[in-house]
């Protein structure tokens, strides 16, 4: 039986429920980009003056609420913020859609630590937040000690590229919020099988109104952020191996086992190169592996602590 297979037979063994957390605070921060000022809003939980932080960066076009249920889970041991990366969520939208690049991710999440007045931090990155993750953990005095790869290394395959490239920046206009529901459970079936409830919060924080004559519900993320596959030939892998070997701090790469981004070949020499991860994988899940269950949650809480 896998470790994952053990902790979730644990769980489903064990009936008491999780003792929530206070509300989570909504906070900003004003970061620098190649055009001026942009704002960044980010969540955060557990109490403000703990020293031990945990930052939780989402995917392509998710937001940070995605991490509720992890960050509830470990708000009594961590303070836990969760950014909305720019043109996601809360946070501004870029005039220049061009400035939506990991330069820019990078520098504002360097920013927002200093905000945070830590000197080092924990770090869960799910595909794009762990490439954000991996390019700032590479770095000389980097503030990550210890990192997550949720379904994400150093190789992007054409493939997962092109399936992206097909939705990002065409999410249509919804009537309703249960017709958003629909179109975030198509687009998010890799995600694997998620409860009607949990569903419900993806959809929630993943629209919101729009304030015209023709109303409805849209995305919360700039669909700007679909020109760089628009506008760029997709023809190859894009390989971060010199990246992934810059990393000196421990590290867990998650993979869900039916993932189209991290090929099996490249998760398990991720366990030989650079930071030599432990690896875990996610039965059932394709990409990726929303850290909602009880038993991935424990996966994470279990590196976490180790450190």
């Amino acid at each position: 039986m896998s470790l994952f297979d053990s902790l979730r037979k644990l769980f489903k063994s064990d009936p008491a429920p999780r003792p929530l957390v206070a509300s989570p605070r909504e906070c900003a921060v004003q970061c620098m980009g190649p055009h001026g000022l942009h704002r960044m809003a980010y969540t955060e939980w557990g109490d403000p003056d703990n020293p031990r932080v945990l930052v939780c960066v989402h995917g392509l076009t998710r937001n940070g609420r995605d991490f509720d249920e992890l960050a509830r889970a470990l708000a009594g041991e961590y303070r836990v913020v969760c950014p909305d990366v720019v043109g996601r969520g809360r946070s501004d939208w870029l005039n220049v859609k061009t400035d939506y690049s990991f330069p820019v991710y990078v520098a504002d999440m360097v920013t927002l630590i200093a905000r945070l007045n830590v000197d080092t931090v924990h770090w869960v990155g799910t595909s794009m937040g762990g490439i954000i993750g991996m390019l700032l953990a590479s770095q000389a005095q980097t503030p990550i000690t210890r990192l997550v790869l949720n379904d994400v290394g150093p190789v992007i395959t054409v493939s997962s590229l092109l399936r992206i490239g097909q939705y990002v920046g065409k999410a249509p206009r919804f009537a309703t919020v249960a017709a958003a529901e629909a179109y975030v459970r198509e687009v998010g079936a890799p995600f694997g099988a998620l409860s009607d409830a949990q569903w419900h919060h993806l959809t929630t924080y993943s629209v919101r109104p729009v304030e015209d004559a023709e109303g409805g519900f849209a995305m919360v993320y700039d669909p700007g952020l679909g020109d760089v596959f628009r506008n760029t030939p997709i023809v190859a892998n894009i390989d971060l191996w010199p990246i992934y070997e810059g990393v000196r701090c421990p590290t867990l790469a998650l993979r869900g086992a039916d993932s189209d981004l991290l090929e099996p070949e490249t998760f398990a020499a991720m366990a030989t190169r650079g930071p030599r991860a432990q690896t875990v994988e996610f039965a059932g899940v394709g990409h990726a592996p929303m850290l909602m269950d009880p038993a991935q949650i424990e996966v994470v809480r279990s590196f976490l602590r180790a450190g």
